[in-house]
């Protein structure tokens, strides 16, 4: 009987030894060697990958040196990443992470192992570069620059997050076939319920604001998003139940008619008005004004629901049926007027509830929305697929009861979630006190860190990933009070809510990210034509890691040359990071660091 291989086996005591002396080093620095959530993150994978559950009092050391570091916190994080499967780092990443922030990873005893896995980082640049960099760069640049031009996948946030989700949302997950089709399945899922959420308020930045969601999936062909149409069906009988109300709404407006036509000359009868469009449902291809009556119909609420993203594309390009001022405005709620030619008149929708749900390739987002400076790219929260190179079994056992089933029955369950709500009275959503800080001081950071390495267009996606992060926990708490039947008039977010909005937050980030470098201006603007290449992000962030705390314009210069950088560009890089506030012009020609 043959018995399972495990690796750890072979390595004995090497690395948990290697990595405890690490360890001891970083506590006598007292030094946070995962500041960012993504270095913190690849580290509990990466102690994972070697050590297992062994690996997590290691964290909590590792972890402690963060200035905002609760145990509790560190050890869910570890929990989440221990549960989730394939992340790809190995315990290198331990070691990268210790190497860049400043500790020695010489031991006094280095195994062949452990050997192997450090061993290339000081000459990294040698072994996979043609071009090897000066001293003046640092090994972990090195490293970042021999990776520039591999593909990089995507992070996931589904195996974060799957645990704390309220539990109509846990059912959804559970029919996905992986990480990137859980996070489909939650996305699509919030997008469609944020239409439908009635009588659900919150308030940010002084304005009242409802659930509603712009979402965009983006992969290339056979990527798997296809899935998303499972998620139309968790409100189709909302639409079904509004078609039928509006089918006996016509027919009982037919007969009137008809009555009122054969009784013309009598005073006692009046022509009845015809009754509103009743739909939930509202197709891309139709002609602004279309949407906009179809709106007015349903008091301003409506879902767009598209998986073909050039659907909605050559409708903006049509005479009639450009409505992304629209949209734009819809996001905000703020009012839409237009004119109905049939009767004359002027109508205004005051507050428009409107959701999007696209999916499509990446050219059809560019046919959509051709760059970064039109309003509509930073009002959609962007999802880039990865493509799996796995062959999913087709056949199974059971095949009575189909994905397409199990969502048409939760579909029905929404349904009475949905029912209930629309008697309510209004519920507002809000933030503690402690959300409401952490949320501000997350955002006030990466805006500051987005804008020094993209560049100032990239500042409307950031701040309306705030609003969107908000109605994501508006969206996930609402849910927990419908499974609870626990209905409030002031709904105040869990923490559970909180961290698994600001966690999507994060990942979904790195999403918008790729999708805004690979518009049209911004692959080149600060790419080729500077000759710096379409890596310019990780470029430009190797070039500021490499700057010391204090430098003048010739040291800044000098490194930039070692990464082929040429001076315009060094000029401008450093120019834009102190307009951000990201460095600081201490005096003529001389610069600095924030402490």
């Amino acid at each position: 009987m043959k018995k399972p291989f495990y690796p750890q086996q072979w390595i004995n005591d090497d690395i948990p030894n290697a990595v405890e002396e690490i360890t001891s080093r970083v506590e006598a620095l007292s030094v946070d060697i995962a500041p960012t959530y993504n270095e913190w993150v690849q580290l509990a994978f990466s102690l994972i990958e070697a050590l297992g559950e062994n690996g997590r009092s290691f964290f909590q050391r590792l972890s402690r040196f963060y200035h905002n570091y609760t145990e509790k916190e560190a050890d869910e994080q570890y929990t989440k990443c221990l549960a989730s499967r394939k992340s790809g780092v190995t315990i290198g990443s331990f070691f990268f992470l210790a190497k860049k922030a400043g500790v020695n990873i010489l031991l006094s005893k280095t195994p062949k192992i452990i050997s192997d896995i450090i061993g290339n980082f000081d000459n990294i640049g040698d072994l996979h570069s043609s071009k090897s960099l000066k001293s003046s760069v640092s090994p972990k640049s090195s490293q970042m620059l021999s990776v520039v031009a591999q593909q990089e996948p995507m992070p996931t946030f589904s195996n974060l997050v799957k645990d704390d989700l309220p539990y109509l949302l846990t059912q959804i997950v559970e029919k996905a076939h992986s990480d990137e089709d859980a996070d489909l399945l939650i996305l699509g899922s919030l997008a469609v319920f944020s239409a439908c959420l009635p009588n659900i308020y919150g308030v940010y930045n002084k304005r009242e604001v409802y659930p509603n969601l712009f979402v965009f999936i983006t992969a290339q062909a056979s990527a798997g998003k296809g899935r998303l149409s499972l998620c139309r069906k968790l409100v189709e009988p909302i639409q079904k139940h509004m078609r039928e109300r509006n089918k006996a709404e016509y027919e009982d407006y037919k007969r009137k008619q008809a009555e009122y036509v054969a009784n013309r000359k009598n005073p006692d009868y009046e022509q009845p008005e015809e009754p509103p469009l009743r739909t939930l449902f509202m197709p891309a291809n139709s002609s602004a004004t279309s949407v906009y009556k179809v709106l007015n119909d349903n008091d301003g609420v409506g879902l767009m629901f598209e998986t073909e993203g050039d659907t909605l594309a050559n409708t903006f390009n049509s005479d009639f049926g450009n409505f992304s001022d629209g949209l734009r405005k819809a996001f905000h709620h703020e009012p839409i007027s237009y004119n109905r030619r049939k009767e004359n008149e002027f109508v205004e929708l005051d507050k428009p509830k409107f959701s999007v749900l696209l999916s499509g390739t990446p050219r059809q987002i560019t046919n959509l929305i051709p760059d970064a400076e039109n309003g509509l790219f930073s009002r959609f929260l962007f999802y880039y697929m990865n493509i799996r190179m796995e062959w999913d079994d087709v056949f199974s056992e059971d095949d009575s009861y189909t994905d397409d089933h199990a969502f048409e029955l939760l579909g029905e369950k929404f349904l009475d979630y949905y029912n209930v709500l629309k008697v309510q009275q209004p519920v507002r959503f809000c933030f503690t006190v402690m959300q409401c800080r952490e949320f501000n001081d997350f955002f006030k950071e990466i805006q500051q860190e987005y804008a020094s390495l993209l560049g100032l267009d990239i500042l409307g996606s950031i701040r309306r990933l705030g609003i969107i992060t908000f109605r994501i926990a508006m969206i996930l708490a609402t849910l927990r009070m419908c499974d609870t039947n626990g209905f409030v008039s002031t709904l105040v977010c869990s923490d559970a809510d909180f961290r698994s909005a600001l966690t999507m937050a994060k990942i979904l980030l790195r999403h918008t990210e790729k999708v805004f470098c690979s518009l049209p201006g911004n692959d080149k603007k600060e790419g080729n034509q500077d000759g710096v290449g379409q890596e310019s992000t990780q470029i430009k962030q190797i070039f500021l890691d490499n700057l010391p705390p204090n430098f003048d314009r010739k040291q800044f210069q000098e490194i930039a040359k070692s990464l082929n950088i040429p001076e315009t560009t060094a000029d401008r890089f450093v120019k834009n990071w102190c307009q951000v506030g990201t460095l600081i012009h201490t005096s003529h020609g001389r610069y600095g660091k924030p402490l």
